[in-house]
């Protein structure tokens, strides 16, 4: 996963591909967003065989690195989850998506008045943004990305979303200072579970052109 250059370009690429298999597979547009999330994943990995290969620092990689890592997830994950849910569930899920949105701004925030740093800690990564109140940060983070499956209403999700959160406590605490690092390529790894869901999701997610044809018609 994250332990070297090789490694993330090898997980990025079976992770994109993954997510080809999503995005091709989707039966409605309104799977799409959560579908195509393994392709992000997969190109973050990719991105990160960049910052080795730059030995860190707080070059180009670095910086876009962090933008998939931190805001572009934070909004991404409940915004999947939320397009993805049936009507009923949508009123509980427009908080973790809220929640996505501020707490998106907040580190977009602290990413464009820098530094955002990456140095190489034997086989991880640990990055560096300059962020007010981190702690609160981060659990916005996880509430609005771990809680919006927890949330869905959906068994896979909810499945996906539990071992998500042992994922990212696991990480904490193994590697703390490289937290975010080895977060993002566990969270890569689960990748292989959306496609499970991409798979089993029920014709019923497939807009029914044919139906609203017939009733114009009808009118």
């Amino acid at each position: 996963m994250c332990w070297s250059a090789t490694a993330d370009l090898v997980v990025g690429a079976g992770v994109a591909a993954v997510g080809v298999a999503c995005v091709t597979r989707v039966r409605g547009s309104r799977d799409l967003p959560l579908a195509a999330l393994p392709l992000l994943l997969g190109a973050h990995q990719i991105v990160e065989a960049a910052v080795w290969d730059a030995g860190g620092g707080d070059g180009p990689a670095t910086v876009l690195w962090a933008v998939i890592a931190l805001p572009l997830v934070a909004v991404w994950v409940p915004a999947g989850v939320w397009c993805a849910a049936p009507s009923p569930a949508r009123r509980r899920l427009a908080f973790p998506l809220a929640l996505g949105v501020a707490t998106a701004a907040a580190l977009a925030s602290g990413i464009a008045d820098g530094p955002v740093t990456a140095e190489i800690r034997g086989h991880t990564v640990g990055y560096s943004v300059d962020l007010t109140h981190p702690t609160v940060l981060v659990a916005g983070y996880l509430l609005a990305t771990v809680g919006s499956l927890l949330l869905s209403g959906d068994r896979r999700l909810l499945v996906l979303g539990v071992v998500a959160g042992v994922g990212a406590s696991a990480c904490f605490a193994l590697w703390r200072l490289e937290f975010v690092s080895t977060w993002c390529a566990f969270a890569a790894v689960c990748s292989v579970m959306l496609l499970d869901w991409v798979r089993r999701r029920p014709d019923s997610a497939r807009p029914r052109r044919g139906r609203t044809r017939n009733s114009d018609a009808a009118r």
